[in-house]
C-alpha cells in the first residue's frame, strides 16, 4: 500500500491539484487527500502547503520526489525479479538518456525480445550522472549515454556512431551559417554543442533549445524551421518531402556508449545482448 501512497504523491506533485490527480488516477478526490495525509503522518512532515490558493510543494515534498521515484522503480524491479524466478528467466535492467532511446534503442530491444527468450526487460530513463550512479550501485545492469565515465569498475563499449544532419522544412534552403532561420538547438552533449557554437558563431541565436531530438523534429514538422537530427530518424519524412537535408552543411556525429559493471553477475547476459546491437563494434 505504501507504493500506492508514493504514486499518489508523485501525481499530486506533478499536477499540484487534488482533483486533477484523482481523475488521472481514477480514484476519488477524498481518496487522494486521505493517501497524502497517511503519507505525511508516516513521514512526520507536511508535503504540500495548503495555505495558499494554489497547492505548493514544501521543501520536504521536493526532497521526497527523488526517493519516491527510486522506491517505485525498485518495487517494480523486485516484483518482476521474484515473478520470473520460477521460470528460470533473467531480468535485464536497462537505463538510458531519453534522447538515446529515441535514436537507437528501440530496434535493439526488439532483437533481445526475439533472440533471448529467457530475458525479461525492465527499462527506465535518467540523467547521465544518475545512470552512472545506478550502474555502480547495481540498480541498473546496463546503461547508455553519450559521454562515458572513466571509472575502473565499469566496462565501456561504443555501440553506435550516430550522424547528425541539418534538416529543414524548406525545400529551397541553402546552407549559410549567418542566415539560419527558426533554428532549433538540440542538446547532444558538450562535444557536439561546442563544435556547433564554433562553426555557427556568426549565426543568430537559436530560436528554441530542446534536449530531445524527437521533440525538436515534431516541433519543426508542425511549425517549420531547421535542426540537427539523427539521419535515421528523419528518413521517412525526407522520403515524403516533409524534411530536406541542407546541402553542404557540416555533419556532426555522436557516439553512444554502453556501460556495465565489470564484476556484474549478469555480465554474460549483458554481453550477449550487446552483440545484438545493430551498430555494435566490439
Amino acid at each position: 500500500m505504501k507504493i500506492e501512497l508514493l504514486k499518489t504523491f508523485l501525481e499530486v506533485s506533478r499536477t499540484l491539484h487534488f482533483r486533477v490527480a484523482s481523475e488521472n488516477l481514477f480514484i476519488t478526490q477524498s481518496a487522494v487527500s486521505a493517501r497524502i495525509k497517511l503519507l505525511e503522518d508516516d513521514l512526520g512532515v507536511l508535503l504540500f502547503d495548503r495555505k495558499q490558493k494554489h497547492l505548493k510543494l514544501t521543501p520536504e515534498g521536493h526532497r521526497l520526489i527523488k526517493h519516491a521515484n527510486e522506491l517505485i522503480f525498485m518495487w517494480q524491479k523486485t516484483k518482476q525479479d521474484v515473478g520470473i524466478a520460477s521460470n528460470e528467466a533473467h531480468q535485464l535492467v536497462i537505463g538510458s538518456m531519453m534522447s538515446i532511446w529515441n535514436i537507437a534503442l528501440q530496434d535493439w530491444l526488439q532483437k533481445i525480445h526475439r533472440n533471448m527468450d529467457d530475458v525479461c526487460l525492465l527499462t527506465n530513463t535518467h540523467s547521465p550522472v544518475e545512470l552512472r550512479r545506478r550502474v555502480l550501485s547495481r540498480i541498473i545492469d546496463i546503461a547508455f549515454l553519450f559521454e562515458p565515465p572513466f571509472v575502473d569498475d565499469l566496462i565501456t563499449i561504443k555501440v553506435a556512431t550516430v550522424p547528425l544532419h541539418l534538416v529543414t522544412t524548406s525545400p529551397s534552403a541553402v546552407y549559410d551559417p549567418t542566415l539560419l532561420e527558426d533554428f532549433i538547438m538540440v542538446d547532444y552533449g558538450e562535444a557536439v554543442n561546442s563544435e556547433h557554437m564554433r562553426v555557427f558563431q556568426e549565426a543568430n541565436p537559436a530560436k528554441h533549445y530542446m534536449n530531445q531530438p524527437d521533440i525538436a523534429m515534431d516541433f519543426i514538422l508542425e511549425a517549420g524551421g531547421c535542426a540537427y537530427l539523427p539521419r535515421q530518424m528523419t528518413h521517412q519524412h525526407r522520403e515524403r518531402n516533409k524534411l530536406f537535408l541542407v546541402e553542404d552543411a557540416p555533419v556532426y556525429s555522436r557516439d553512444i556508449f554502453a556501460i556495465y559493471l565489470a564484476k556484474s553477475q549478469k555480465a554474460q547476459i549483458i554481453e550477449q545482448s550487446i552483440e545484438l546491437f545493430p551498430y555494435v563494434k566490439i
